[in-house]
C-alpha cells in the first residue's frame, strides 16, 4: 500500500493496524532518563502525604505535577 493510500485510510478513521509492524514500534522521546534531585526534608513529607492521599508513589506526583506545569509553560 502506498503512503498516500494509508494516510487516507487513516485520515478517514479506517482501521490501519494491519498494515503496522507494531513489533517494531518505538515511542519517540519516552524513553526514561534517571534524574537525581534533593528535595529538602519537609518537600519530601509533603510529597508522600499527597501519594498516600492519591494512592500513588511519590515518583508518580513528582512525574504529573512536572509534567503538568511543563504543559502550561510556552516552550
Amino acid at each position: 500500500m502506498k503512503a498516500s493510500q494509508f494516510d487516507r485510510k487513516f485520515e478517514a478513521g479506517e482501521d490501519v493496524s494491519a498494515w503496522l509492524d507494531l513489533a517494531k514500534a518505538r515511542r519517540i522521546n519516552l524513553a526514561p532518563r534517571r534524574v537525581n534531585v534533593d528535595f529538602p526534608s519537609w518537600m519530601v513529607d509533603s510529597l508522600d502525604r499527597e501519594a498516600g492521599r492519591l494512592g500513588v508513589t511519590r515518583q508518580s506526583v513528582i512525574k504529573v505535577w512536572i509534567s503538568e506545569r511543563l504543559k502550561e509553560s510556552p516552550a
